[in-house]
């Protein structure tokens, strides 16, 4: 079994130095960590995670909070939830889930959190430990999201360059930070090309969204490209114009949002903005371990670009 003093004979350095990077990463040059670092990874060493905690006094336990409902046939919350295992195991934290129909219970060192809304923030502000949310937000904590103004601004220009003279948004009946953004790309990009915005909100449901369509189909014109706030909403876009007989590409486009699951299993298959989940729940969890283990107050915002990947739902 490896030791401890295995780790440093192979690192060419102190025991004392190996401990020190274990156990307070904060008074350790970088230049050190990933020495060390690599000397465990090469031997396969796993520090003991409860002699470390009495050590740090830390519990090294991450809470992630999911406070909206869960899909359990979309992957969207499995990849971010991947993205966080990830970076917070390399620092030798555990992961508990907490959703909304859980029990809170127990210690941890720090909080992530998604699915909140305006009315969670007074909460969240009450927290004794450091917090990082996964989406942007108006009320001052540090958050790693998707750059959802530039996404919809990507989203309208693919929709102009591709010939699509009219563009209607889809959007969330939502007042959040996200859907303001998104939506502010929208009418940003359109109110330069002379055109008055056309803005339609509803739940976040396929079904919403195809009754729309069913319902006013002769108030849109042929060469209309709907730009959608999620890919759930592009689906039942998609789905109102087949059920009309519309022409999809040639005379409706749909762009969607988010790059899932639901973009893949549509028929035909959409266009979308394809959001770094994974990556976006890593970069989570490098921002909470950087606040715990550096005391890091600072407000930090990371904004991840999505990725235009065109499908069959625009020319």
């Amino acid at each position: 079994m490896t030791t401890l003093a295995d780790v440093a004979k192979k690192a060419n350095v102190s025991a004392m130095t190996v401990s020190r990077v274990i156990n307070h990463p904060d008074k350790v040059t970088e230049e050190l960590k990933q020495l060390v670092h690599q000397a465990m990874l090469e031997l396969d060493y796993q520090p003991n995670i409860a002699a470390k905690s009495l050590v740090s006094k830390r519990s090294h336990i991450i809470k992630v909070y999911i406070l909206e409902e869960m899909d359990t046939t979309e992957p969207y919350y499995m990849n971010l939830l991947v993205g966080i295992a990830r970076s917070i195991g390399k620092a030798h934290y555990s992961l508990q889930l907490v959703t909304t129909d859980g029990v809170d219970r127990g210690p941890a060192d720090g909080c992530i959190i998604t699915g909140f809304r305006q009315k969670d923030m007074d909460w969240i502000k009450n927290l004794k430990k450091p917090v990082v949310l996964f989406g942007e937000n108006e009320a001052g904590f540090s958050f790693v999201d998707s750059d959802n103004y530039q996404g919809i601004v990507s989203a309208c220009k693919h929709a102009l360059d591709t010939g699509y003279q009219h563009l209607v948004y889809i959007g969330l009946e939502l007042e959040e930070a996200f859907t303001k953004s998104r939506e502010k790309g929208y009418i940003d990009t359109v109110t330069k090309t002379g055109q008055a915005p056309k803005i339609h909100r509803f739940e976040n449901r396929s079904s919403a969204a195809r009754t729309f369509i069913t319902a006013q189909k002769e108030q849109f014109a042929e060469n209309t490209c709907f730009i959608c706030a999620t890919d759930r909403l592009a689906l039942g876009i998609n789905q109102g114009l087949q059920s009309i007989g519309a022409q999809i590409p040639k005379d409706f486009g749909i762009v969607g949002y988010d790059g899932v699951f639901l973009d893949q299993v549509s028929s035909p298959k959409l266009t979308t903005m394809k959001q770094a989940i994974v990556e976006m729940g890593e970069a989570c969890g490098e921002l909470l371990i950087q606040k715990i283990e550096q005391n890091d107050t600072s407000l930090r915002q990371q904004r991840f670009l999505p990725q235009l990947v065109v499908r069959e739902s625009t020319r």
